[in-house]
């Protein structure tokens, strides 16, 4: 299943981000926790390489904890500031703070060294489409300074937040790249949302994820749709249309409407907590 998705203001946002690096000191890179690698923009990386870097574990409240736990400990490893966070909650938010002073400890000491005092850290917040960089700068924010949606493409164009006088914000436009080289990172970013649903085959996705699931997570789909958990993936699928009597013509069974429920379910964590790559350590 080949996905590909670069609309034209892509291209445009990945310009701006270029430029716009000569004005921060810090890249706070937010990643679907579910997908970890798969949900990481090597553009982003060759932009900011030489940029201090935080890299927030998003949705980690509707991923498999272990395998959070798994994943932190990978970036760390690979010399990133990493943490794990809901955006949604404010609770989760409260330990960036310390960790942006302690990825910009250099950038401070020098303004101090010029008697340079009170400049703001400046850090731009990066990341793929429908990964939740609006709604957390809004909840670090404490106000709705950011536009939000549950579909890719909402922010279009950048925004300076300031919060206090220590810190400011940079709100960028979700970018993907041009290609994905591996069909399974453009199926895994299809399975979260952050490529637009228009282009795909919702019941040919299903079916990928149904067998994700039926081996990582044996059980979790029985629980959800009381169904018996065996033969092929079609035979899952046409029980959940059973299920949840989603029928088409008055009694034909829809696979589509059982495709688009259950993408939903997975999305909005109604499945349970689910991680769909595993970290290297486990492999």
């Amino acid at each position: 299943m080949d996905i590909q998705w670069y609309p034209g203001h892509m291209t445009k946002a990945k310009r701006q981000m270029q430029e716009d690096m000569k004005l921060i000191d810090l890249i706070i890179e937010l990643v679907d926790a579910r997908v970890p690698r798969s949900s990481r923009n090597p553009d982003i990386d060759q932009l900011g390489k030489q940029k201090s870097r935080l890299i927030l574990l998003n949705k980690s409240d509707m991923a498999d904890e272990r395998q959070n736990q798994m994943w932190l400990e990978y970036f760390k490893k690979q010399g990133f500031y990493a943490l794990l966070a809901d955006s949604r909650n404010k609770t989760t938010l409260r330990s960036i703070q310390p960790l942006v002073a302690e990825a910009c400890k250099e950038k401070l000491e020098r303004d101090a060294r010029r008697g340079i005092k009170n400049r703001p850290i400046r850090a731009m917040v990066a990341g793929i489409p429908n990964v939740g960089k609006s709604t957390f700068i809004n909840s670090y924010a404490g106000r709705a300074c950011a536009k939000t949606g549950n579909r890719p493409g909402v922010t279009k164009g950048k925004q300076w937040i300031r919060l206090g006088k220590g810190l400011e914000l940079l709100d960028t436009p979700g970018i993907l790249w041009p290609k994905f080289d591996d069909p399974e990172v453009g199926e895994r970013l299809a399975m979260i949302g952050s490529v637009r649903d228009e282009i795909l085959n919702t019941e040919e996705l299903s079916l990928k994820l149904i067998a994700f699931l039926m081996e990582a997570y044996p059980g979790i789909l029985e629980g959800r749709y009381a169904l018996k958990e065996e033969g092929a993936p079609l035979e899952i699928l046409r029980q959940i249309a059973e299920s949840r009597k989603c029928l088409v013509r008055g009694s034909e069974l829809s696979y589509e409407k059982a495709a688009g429920i259950l993408m939903d379910d997975f999305r909005s964590g109604k499945l349970g907590r689910i991680t769909l790559e595993q970290a290297p350590e486990a492999q």
